[in-house]
């Protein structure tokens, strides 16, 4: 067989992955909720921002509990990316932004609208988005397609 993912089910490593984007206050909090939820068994997730604001996003947090049942103020705030430990995936998710390098085995941008100052349809719209790619993100960790 060719090579394996680092963090196949054949190496048994339960890969961190940290979603970045600027505030931490409204995508990658998501992304982070999302992987917690539907994808805990597989990878840990964090998240970060360069510039972090000084909460999440209310709409988001609203939005989240509403919608998903999930209450990202128990567990999650938002934090730079020094509170980060060392990770082995990282997530962009779109933000126009130049992400300091960190160090990691596989790195990839998500390319997503910011919905903060917008209706609700659009956080629901980029929450959807997320959902799937978190789940698409745990079956390709899961298959060992990660270089």
């Amino acid at each position: 067989m060719g090579k394996r993912c680092p963090f196949s089910a054949v190496r048994h490593k339960k890969p961190k992955v940290a979603f970045l984007c600027v505030h931490n206050s409204c995508r990658s909090q998501i992304a982070e909720a999302f992987g917690k939820k539907l994808a805990g068994a597989v990878f840990e997730s964090f998240s970060a921002g360069t510039e972090p604001g000084s909460r999440i996003n209310p709409d988001a947090v609203r939005l989240m509990k509403q919608a998903y049942g999930i209450d990202m103020e128990l567990t999650q705030h938002s934090k730079p990316l020094s509170d980060l430990p060392a990770v082995d995936i990282v997530v962009t998710m779109g933000c126009n932004v130049q992400c300091p390098t960190l160090p990691c085995s596989h790195r990839e941008d998500w390319g997503l609208d910011d919905p903060s100052g917008r209706e609700d349809s659009a956080f629901l719209a980029v929450m959807a988005q997320i959902e799937r790619k978190i789940l698409d993100l745990k079956q390709r960790i899961q298959m060992g397609e990660l270089r």
